[in-house]
């Protein structure tokens, strides 16, 4: 084999050790997944940012309302960022509906992503445990019961998440996005499971307002404020745990287009996490010892199998054609028959080694979950392992161009 070769046959060892990683960790954890502690009842803060979501700010006032937490240890605190419709008008009906248990606060300009307003809302809390909302998410109602354990348990844990999944899919994108969210979910507690939780996801968190105001709150300036705040977290020495007993459901993009411009929001955001802590490599704890490397291998892992593939690839062709057009200037044979027999390589095998572990590991995350059946969605199960993650690159070079060029917007 020639040195790419050795290279791409690194890449698929580094692939596969990432796989196995997380199967070890479930057979080491598979009876704890969904534990978690009942917490004392204390008063939380819910803060919920907006922008333009007049069309479900609504049903996600609602559902928070209508978690299973007494009334009087709630407050609903929704921080509009400015925005072009109706919103806030929206919100105002509510609060004539719900007297007493929501507050408006309209920010003085459009900051242009969620961070600036959440932490409006944030400061403008009452209760020392803070909740951060999307307006267009939906939590379980025993949510909040569930995870407020997590924050008590420990004074060291600043951050509790929970599993994020896809609100019921209408379009066959959509059905992709569900499968996806899925597999993130149970991948996410498998990293809870060594301590190695790296964001707390907007569409439903809990903070300790304490710790969140001491390590200095959101970043304005980061388009996924919500991984940098843990990267933070933990390099002051907290933590962040997550609890895969109930979940909260997010709205997700029903077009192409769309899902392309947040993925692209969410691969500059994570660049930006990376590099503002890649100083922290290997030190600082797991921060430095396994999330660093972790995040910036899982954003690079299919960029570089994507450009390795297709270096082979059109190296293949290339040398086909100088064998084709040589043997015919030299008039000799084109193909001997040994070189049309197919000798399978180390690469191959490997390659075929990744995609059967990559199918079970799969089936077996929506299996274990039990919120996408497979029976009867194996389409869209292949669709996504054969067609939807090979775009994920294509993102990526997309998310590094803007970053460079310093171009990404919210």
């Amino acid at each position: 084999m020639n040195v790419v070769e050795w290279i791409f046959l690194f890449y698929m060892f580094v692939s596969l050790y990432l796989l196995f990683l997380f199967l070890f960790i479930l057979a080491s954890h598979r009876t704890r997944l969904f534990e978690h502690t009942v917490g004392k009842i204390v008063p939380v803060s819910i803060v919920m940012p907006c922008y333009n979501e007049e069309e479900h700010i609504g049903n996600a006032i609602e559902s928070l309302l209508a978690l299973d937490y007494p009334k009087d240890k709630l407050e609903l605190i929704v921080v509009d960022d400015r925005s072009t419709d109706d919103s806030a008008a929206v919100v105002r009906t509510f609060i004539q509906k719900y007297p007493g248990r929501i507050r408006l606060i309209v920010n003085k300009r459009n900051s242009g992503g969620a961070a600036e307003p959440t932490n409006m809302g944030v400061r403008a809390a009452k209760y020392a445990y803070i909740a951060v909302a999307d307006a267009d998410s939906f939590p379980r109602p025993d949510a909040l019961r569930k995870m407020i354990g997590f924050l008590q348990d420990d004074v060291k844990v600043g951050a509790v998440t929970c599993a994020v999944l896809a609100q019921p899919p209408k379009t066959f994108m959509q059905r992709l996005q569900a499968i996806e969210y899925t597999i993130i979910a149970w991948n996410r507690k498998l990293l809870d499971c060594v301590d190695a939780v790296y964001v707390t996801p907007g569409p439903f968190a809990l903070y300790n307002k304490q710790i969140l105001k001491k390590v200095g709150l959101f970043d304005t300036s980061n388009l996924t404020q919500d991984i940098e705040i843990v990267w933070r977290l933990r390099s002051q020495g907290y933590t962040a745990r997550m609890c895969l007993a109930t979940h909260v459901y997010s709205a997700t993009p029903t077009h192409l287009r769309e899902w392309f411009k947040q993925r692209i929001r969410w691969n500059v955001g994570g660049l930006q996490t990376l590099m503002k802590y890649k100083h922290l490599f290997l030190r600082n704890g797991m921060l430095g010892s396994f999330i660093v490397p972790f995040f910036a291998v899982s954003l690079c892992l299919g960029l570089f199998g994507l450009v390795m593939y297709f270096y082979l690839t059109f190296r293949h062709i290339y040398l086909t054609y100088l064998t084709a057009d040589y043997s015919l200037y030299a008039d000799t044979a084109l193909f001997r028959l040994p070189e049309l027999m197919f000798s399978p390589s180390i690469l191959n095998y490997f390659g075929i080694i990744l995609f059967a572990a990559g199918i079970f590991f799969t089936l077996l995350g929506l299996q274990i979950m039990k919120t996408h059946p497979i029976k009867g969605n194996l389409f869209n199960i292949l669709f996504y392992l054969l067609v939807y993650l090979t775009i994920y690159p294509f993102i990526m070079i997309t998310a590094t161009y803007k970053y460079l060029r310093g171009t990404y917007t919210w």
